[in-house]
């Protein structure tokens, strides 16, 4: 989280130990600042597979290295906390069609391992007589537009999910169970669907926003796929994570919600915009169209604003500058 951010100072996180999973993450290490920065006691379960250690250097928290698959390092992560924040994942369609049985692995059982172990925690409260746990730890669920697939911008939350690869698929069946969890045992999940997140810590992403940037600064040129058409919607992390702080401390459950900006931009016209943001001389090529990729996507965020009251605040030109800086610092240049 950029130091120049107000934090959300009207909210008062009710859930006072949070468990982030991925936390280590490009998205975790803006959350867990947050969460800390809010007074929250955060314990991080990561494998460091896509996350960086040093991310979270120097914060007041704990500490797990470990894998979602793991069942009982999951449950005794889990003990404790009555906020869990589950961001961990195979985070991208290109992975998915490489391996889609792993794919399929961490997203759903790895997610499933999740609710399971908070499902213990809540039967463990009541049978010691906690009526103020006796829900189980809240979850949030880090989902996407990807299970929605083939069906028409905006994406909103009544369409039917129509997925197009094994990532849609595998959060889709995520949000399957957490709404099935809600249903069944009252957990109280909230499936939260990112638009495409940019911003700080990002520097080992491979999402579009940080693959050109990178891209400029190491080969001062950028290839886009396909013809540079196809739409998506692109929010700052620093506004997502408001987002994700007030889906926790909401009374809201059994839900699915967009989080995105509701504006709809070209990859060609975010290449023209990452070069002026760069202020560098940039060479622009074409490569051939991604497998598993829909056309166009941006998202309905009318259900966030009025079941979370919340809407994005930065712009992209202004999300991109500040992505831009933390870039070149974290490369050192």
């Amino acid at each position: 989280m950029n130091k120049s951010e107000p934090m959300p100072s009207a909210v008062i996180p009710a859930h006072q130990h949070v468990l982030v999973t991925g936390g280590a993450g490009f998205i975790g290490a803006n959350l867990v600042r947050l969460l800390v920065d809010c007074g929250v006691q955060v314990t991080v379960l990561d494998n460091l597979t896509a996350g960086c250690r040093e991310n979270l250097g120097g914060l007041p928290i704990e500490f797990k290295q470990g894998d979602i698959l793991d069942r009982n390092l999951v449950k005794q992560a889990v003990a404790g906390n009555n906020g869990v924040i589950h961001l961990a994942a195979q985070t991208g369609v290109p992975g998915s069609l490489r391996d889609p049985m792993k794919d399929c692995e961490v997203n759903i059982l790895g997610t499933l391992n999740i609710l399971e172990a908070c499902r213990e925690e809540k039967f463990r409260a009541e049978r010691r007589g906690h009526p103020t746990n006796a829900t189980g730890p809240r979850i949030i669920f880090a989902s996407s537009n990807a299970p929605l697939g083939r069906q028409s911008p905006p994406a909103t939350e009544e369409k039917a999910p129509l997925p197009v690869s094994p990532y849609g698929a595998s959060k889709l069946a995520g949000e399957a169970y957490c709404l099935a969890y809600y249903g069944s045992w009252g957990l109280e999940t909230v499936a939260l669907r990112f638009g495409n997140v940019y911003g700080p810590f990002s520097v080992h992403k491979t999402s579009v926003v940080a693959k050109f940037f990178s891209d400029i600064l190491l080969e001062g040129r950028i290839v886009v796929d396909g013809d540079g058409g196809q739409t998506r919607d692109f929010i700052y992390v620093g506004d997502l994570c408001r987002a994700i702080l007030l889906a926790l401390e909401s009374r809201v459950s059994g839900e699915v919600i967009q989080i995105a900006t509701g504006e709809e931009t070209s990859i060609r016209s975010l290449a023209e915009l990452v070069t002026k943001t760069a202020g560098r001389d940039v060479q622009l090529d074409y490569g051939p169209q991604r497998l598993g990729d829909v056309r166009r996507n941006y998202s309905d965020v009318s259900k966030a604003k009025r079941l979370l009251d919340w809407e994005p605040q930065l712009s992209l030109p202004k999300g991109l500058l500040t992505t831009w800086e933390a870039l070149q610092i974290a490369r050192g240049r």
